[in-house]
């Protein structure tokens, strides 16, 4: 029976490399599998997802107009698993249309993303994982001040710590950093 998991984390904590891994497995299996990333991060190049190691490949975008019902139905091959990178980037629509994919199509979905952006609020794709998916699953780093677990992103801006500024500003490690919530309010920078 297919299921819809939401596996969440700080920046920096491996969650590409996790997309990555999954699809490979299916497809070492000689399953089919639809990778997607959100348009917004460009990092590794538009229509890629990537990890700080190295390793990336060629995934679909998603941007908010778009159907995965209609990508799925598309397909010429039977599609044995979804598995979507930055999905805090994810409307409401979006995790109600991959519901229904898990409930009657019988294709299990896999999403990895931000849970809380850098002000401490949650995503909208965030919320709507919290509220619909079957499990959800935190992967764990730690702080990078400290050996606590890392529960929070640190928006720097010029070495020093940022907590206003809009929601969406895609960045890297020189923008981010995992961090406890005692480092959040008081960083070792």
């Amino acid at each position: 029976m297919a299921q819809l998991y939401f596996r969440y984390s700080t920046m920096n904590a491996g969650k590409s490399i996790e997309v990555l891994k999954i699809a490979h497995n299916y497809e070492e299996q000689g399953k089919n599998v639809l990778i997607f990333t959100s348009e917004l991060d460009d990092r590794y190049g538009e229509g890629f997802v990537g990890s700080r190691i190295g390793l990336k490949r060629e995934a679909m975008t998603f941007n908010e107009n778009t159907d995965f019902k209609q990508i799925v139905q598309m397909q010429e091959e039977e599609i044995h698993c979804i598995v979507i990178d930055e999905g805090q980037f994810l409307t409401g629509q979006h995790v109600l249309d991959l519901t229904q994919i898990v409930d009657y199509m019988d294709i299990p979905v896999i999403v990895y993303g931000l849970k809380n952006d850098s002000q401490n609020n949650l995503f909208e794709g965030s919320i709507n994982l919290l509220i619909y998916a079957d499990k959800i699953e935190e992967i764990k780093t730690v702080c990078w001040f400290c050996n606590k677990k890392a529960t929070m992103n640190l928006r720097i801006i010029d070495g020093k710590p940022n907590y206003s500024g809009k929601q969406i500003q895609i960045g890297d490690n020189q923008n981010y950093i995992p961090v406890c919530r005692k480092c959040y309010g008081n960083p070792k920078l």
